[in-house]
């Protein structure tokens, strides 16, 4: 169970750099992992941690960012000056907090939120002015270094370009994730100098501040380097992905639920899984998707925004928006679109496509059919070719079908049109007026045939073929 923080305690979040090395049009936090935006991972870990107020704080592409929030408090950073310029651009929003306050970075998806709620514990507990959260790596490069004093106290944050030689061996390093006390921060906030190569405002700078006055500074360590991983190119985009999917799947696999290739499954954290659901490799999960108990998904199957009932079998297809019944069966290779309904026992099956329909309780379309916007209702079967012919090039129309119906193959259903309960299609037949309950409904050209037609077609090509 996640521990939750000090009531009061509020979370500021940096997410307005360009994220040049993404070499994206995009800004970085608005890149995705399983479906999911960088910076709302930070603000989700954030909320779930029991942050009572988040503020992110935007800049490069903000509109954009700003969209992925919801209602979040979001304020512009118009000059990117660094982390310290930014809190500065947010101490106005962040008016009134007087507790803790944590500030994470927008490009840290792998923060757990037990992590930011023992970083603000051991604030309160120690009423540290400042507790910075460090981790060490066998390739620090790039990365603040944590310098400590003789007693072993930490005493400055050194970011990487303004190394001396000396320190450039030192593998602990600040993982851009801190908790203040607000009022102390916000307080010493407008000491903060750019005297440094890169002529910016440094929040790090405050941890030397606060020790020069000689406010306590203390810090948290964390034995997981990758939880800290700030993502910068798409290499670490990839990297990032990996760590969350092998990390959700071992949540869905620890809780009951069988993967027999989990590197092979992919799960967006949106998603939730009933006990002794078993995924095939190749599947991926995606949006606000529930599975029920007992359901096989895959092999190869994407599933998006959808709701699946008990004991359902989903094979090699995609589903999009929609709802599947208790015992259903889909695919293989069947697409399910946005507003599809399939009640319970029915069946999608190879090659079959539907949109904006329901399938009635225990009906069938078993095979190389295109349904939509149709209402077929209970015990139907559906003959292999079937089309419902809804679209007239400006309206798109419905098709009713009547519980117990039997549409037979090839049949061409030319809406509006109705086929009453119990009523037969006979195959090959394009239905453009309504068939009543319990009635044939047929049309057909009269078929012709020309006796001796294929002797003479041969005869006339001569040596053609040779």
């Amino acid at each position: 169970m996640t521990r939750k923080v000090p009531m009061g305690a509020a979370a500021l979040i940096l997410a307005a750099g360009e994220g040049t090395r993404m070499k994206s049009s995009l800004p970085k936090v608005a890149h995705r992992i399983l479906g999911v935006p960088l910076v709302r991972y930070v603000v989700e870990a954030a909320h779930n941690a029991g942050c009572d107020r988040v503020v992110v704080v935007t800049g490069h592409g903000a509109d954009v960012v700003e969209a992925l929030l919801d209602d979040e408090t979001c304020v512009r950073q118009e000059q990117q000056l660094g982390t310290g310029h930014a809190v500065m651009c947010a101490e106005a929003a962040l008016e009134g907090v007087e507790g803790s306050l944590v500030v994470l970075s927008g490009d840290s998806p792998l923060l757990r939120a037990s992590t930011i709620a023992r970083l603000v514990e051991a604030r309160e507990t120690s009423r540290a002015a400042a507790v910075v959260l460090t981790t060490s790596l066998d390739d620090p490069t790039g990365y603040g270094r944590i310098v400590r004093d003789g007693s072993g106290r930490l005493s400055a944050i050194v970011e990487h370009k303004d190394l001396e030689p000396s320190q450039h061996g030192i593998a602990e390093v600040n993982t851009g994730t801190y908790c203040f006390d607000a009022a102390v921060l916000f307080e010493h906030l407008n000491r903060l100098g750019n005297a440094n190569a890169q002529g910016e405002y440094y929040l790090t700078d405050m941890i030397a501040l606060f020790r020069a006055e000689g406010l306590a500074v203390e810090d948290v360590s964390t034995d997981e380097p990758l939880e800290t991983l700030g993502v910068n190119s798409r290499v670490q985009l990839a990297e990032a992905a990996k760590v969350l999917q092998r990390r959700i799947n071992r949540e869905h696999m620890l809780a009951g639920v069988t993967m027999t290739d989990p590197d092979l499954v992919w799960i967006a954290p949106t998603v939730t899984l009933g006990r002794d659901v078993v995924l095939e490799p190749m599947t991926t999960l995606a949006g606000v998707t529930s599975i029920a108990e007992d359901c096989v998904i895959g092999p190869d199957t994407r599933i998006t925004d959808s709701t699946v009932g008990a004991r359902a079998i989903v094979d090699s297809s995609v589903v999009v928006g929609s709802v599947i019944g208790d015992d259903t069966s889909v695919g293989p290779r069947a697409y399910l679109r946005p507003g599809t309904v399939l009640e319970a026992r029915a069946r999608a099956g190879t090659s079959v496509e539907i949109k904006n329909s329901t399938v009635g309780e225990g009906s069938k379309v078993p095979h190389l059919s295109y349904i939509g916007d149709a209402t077929i209702g209970k015990g139907v079967n559906v003959g292999a070719g079937t089309i419902t012919c809804n679209y007239d090039g400006a309206k798109k129309h419905r098709t009713v079908i009547g519980d117990g119906a039997f549409i037979g193959s090839d049949t061409m259903l030319v809406a509006p049109v109705s086929i009453g309960e119990g009523a037969i299609t006979g195959a090959g037949s394009a239905i453009a007026k309504d068939v009543p309950a319990g009635a044939l409904g047929i049309e057909r050209c009269e078929q012709k045939n020309v006796d001796g037609w294929a002797a003479r077609k041969k005869a006339g090509r001569g040596n053609d073929d040779q």
